[in-house]
């Protein structure tokens, strides 16, 4: 199938009138932002969570809330001779920590998106087929639209679509989500791509208008916005004491605040077990990448782009 009846068919689904056609040397006219989908924003690539790994570790988190007590239970049985009380404890906790932990670990996660700077191509993972585009000629579609239920007013979304082609089978196309499209609007997606354009032809750092910048904080500011679950006691702990400081002595502290504290502090160390079984599962699905695609991902890596081995053969 041709790029060009790929872009028609998106036009097709969504309309003419809300959908736009973005490449890789044109601006959008949108300032970049980012879309909190970013998983690694590093010299070298960009890589874009897929929305089915998103949740990953929750399940470990989340029985870790009555793994953890009866751990320290088992703990204190043990310190005060009571043998059989330690080991019933342990006989809980332990199977239902380890039992999701390593069940959430070694299974696969979805590759990421990749976006390789070095070498100005795009990767991506379709159950095991590699499919690939050099950023030159990339080409995205964001499309505008509305869903209406029975029971809801309409809600916008707004996809945004990178075309991508099989490895050594070039007719073979794809169009790869780039995050989910719910509560978005056109604008919103337009701005996404800006971002990644702005890493491609600018980057690593750029700032606010996309231009090539020698500091890293515009950057930083985007990313920081994407709270991981653990984060939030900390966020939560700056916004009151924000309050404080402009409070001037005054009462500060509102309902809400106190209860938002009193649930993440309640669940930080589900939190911290969530993120942590995250990056185990992240860390071993790194290697199921292609050798082609993670030699092209170190600093020393090769330069030749995919399609340069695709006219070799």
């Amino acid at each position: 199938m041709a790029l060009k009846d790929i872009i028609q068919e998106a036009r097709t689904k969504y309309g003419e009138a809300s959908s736009v056609v973005l490449t890789a040397n044109e601006p959008t006219g949108q300032a970049p932002m980012e879309l909190f989908i970013t998983d690694e924003h590093t010299e070298n690539y960009l890589s874009l969570k897929t929305s089915s790994d998103t949740d990953r570790g929750l399940i470990t988190g989340l029985m870790a809330l009555g793994a953890v007590p009866c751990l320290l239970m088992a703990i204190w049985f043990f310190s005060t001779g009571k043998i059989e009380g330690g080991v019933n404890g342990l006989l809980v906790g332990m199977p239902m920590l380890l039992i999701p932990f390593f069940w959430e670990i070694l299974r696969p996660l979805p590759l990421p998106v990749l976006f390789n700077r070095r070498t100005k191509e795009i990767y991506f993972d379709n159950n095991g087929e590699l499919f690939h585009s050099p950023w030159n000629v990339a080409q995205a579609v964001a499309c505008e639209f509305q869903m209406i239920g029975p029971y809801t007013a309409g809600i916008n979304n707004a996809s945004l679509e990178v075309v991508v082609q099989q490895f050594d089978n070039p007719q073979n196309m794809l169009m790869v989500s780039l995050g989910s499209p719910t509560g978005k609007t056109l604008d919103m997606q337009k701005g996404f791509w800006e971002y990644i354009r702005s890493y491609m032809n600018n980057g690593p750092w750029f700032d606010k208008t996309g231009t090539h910048s020698q500091s890293d904080a515009f950057v930083k500011s985007q990313l920081e916005a994407n709270l991981k679950q653990s984060e939030f006691l900390k966020h939560t702990r700056q916004t009151i004491a924000e309050k404080r400081s402009a409070s001037a002595g005054r009462n500060y502290l509102s309902g809400i605040d106190f209860v938002m504290l009193l649930a993440n502090l309640f669940f930080y160390p589900s939190s911290r077990i969530q993120d942590f079984t995250y990056s185990i599962a992240k860390r071993r699905s790194r290697n199921r990448w292609p050798k082609i695609v993670l030699e092209r991902l170190q600093s020393d890596g090769p330069t030749t782009k995919l399609t340069d081995i695709e006219k070799r053969k």
